[in-house]
């Protein structure tokens, strides 16, 4: 797992969507979605990949995926390359350990938020109005302070290079439909208190995650990531203290030395030294040795 894959090359399989970081192939029956090591910061993909942040982004997701299995069915097919259509394994060294061979679903427009303590998007907007996507919360909370019952705050979703808005429940039942957007919130709330508990037994908290659900027919699925550091906050339990940011092992560390620079996080991406580089590796590997160990 020791090469750095930033772009898939694979002229056999046809090619249907590249992302900040997963490339997806069309298979026929099945979609083949490759998680590479690119990282992304400010909606910027950096020049530089991560060595092993695309086998460990899969590796988590494919180990939260069997977890939850009883909660809601997911797209996961499998995760190893002997199990894919024949035409795939003479790309084998560029999907080993970061595919997935998966169901083809029709994603819901929403991105499905929970969460459990106020950062990010969710910590300005409360500074601002006193809620988060309609959600009235107490007056005196704290930075990274942790929310008295997690929150499902959706919002939509933007195409690359643009933003996602945060939108209330009302607006992501226009989107999708009432009973659907209820059945999304339940969903994501119950994967996410089940996740926050065995986390918290890991040293790790789950301050915030998306989800994204597909439907095939009239069945809701589990679709895209699960529970990674790229779609999640996870930060150590040991270091946290409200009122501030919080260390994290996921891309906070590149995005804080980023706002070291003097660059307008508009592309192009500045170049990262390979000390920074490493150090985000190993915030990822740790990520996932914590919650699978």
């Amino acid at each position: 797992m020791s090469q750095v894959v930033t772009q898939t090359n694979c002229p056999e399989l046809k090619l249907v969507n590249q992302g900040k970081v997963r490339d997806l192939y069309d298979l026929g029956e099945h979609l083949l979605i490759v998680t590479s090591d690119r990282i992304s910061a400010f909606d910027v993909i950096m020049n530089e990949g991560i060595p092993q942040k695309g086998y460990v982004l899969t590796q988590i997701s494919k180990f939260w995926f069997e977890m939850m299995a009883d909660i809601i069915p997911n797209h996961l097919i499998s995760t190893e390359v002997d199990d894919f259509p024949a035409i795939t394994h003479q790309y084998r060294d560029q999907l080993e350990g970061r595919s997935m061979l998966t169901k083809k679903a029709s994603p819901l427009p929403v991105e499905c938020i929970v969460r459990g303590y106020l950062s990010g998007s969710g910590w300005k907007e409360y500074r601002q109005k006193g809620s988060v996507c309609g959600i009235e919360l107490p007056p005196d909370m704290l930075e990274s302070g942790k929310i008295s019952q997690p929150i499902f705050t959706p919002s939509t979703k933007a195409e690359l290079g643009e933003h996602d808005e945060n939108i209330s429940f009302d607006q992501a039942a226009e989107l999708c439909g009432k009973e659907m957007a209820q059945k999304v919130s339940d969903v994501s709330l119950q994967i996410y208190q089940r996740a926050r508990e065995y986390a918290r037994g890991k040293g790790i908290i789950i301050a915030d995650t998306k989800f994204e659900f597909g439907t095939i027919g009239d069945q809701m699925i589990w679709i895209d990531e699960a529970l990674t550091p790229d779609s999640s906050r996870f930060w150590p339990s040991d270091q946290y203290q409200a009122g501030r940011p919080q260390p994290s092992f996921d891309k906070q560390f590149l995005r804080d030395y980023l706002e070291t620079l003097d660059w307008g996080k508009t592309a192009p991406a500045p170049t990262l030294p390979d000390e920074i580089v490493q150090k985000t590796s190993e915030k990822y590997l740790e990520a996932l040795k914590r919650l699978t160990s």
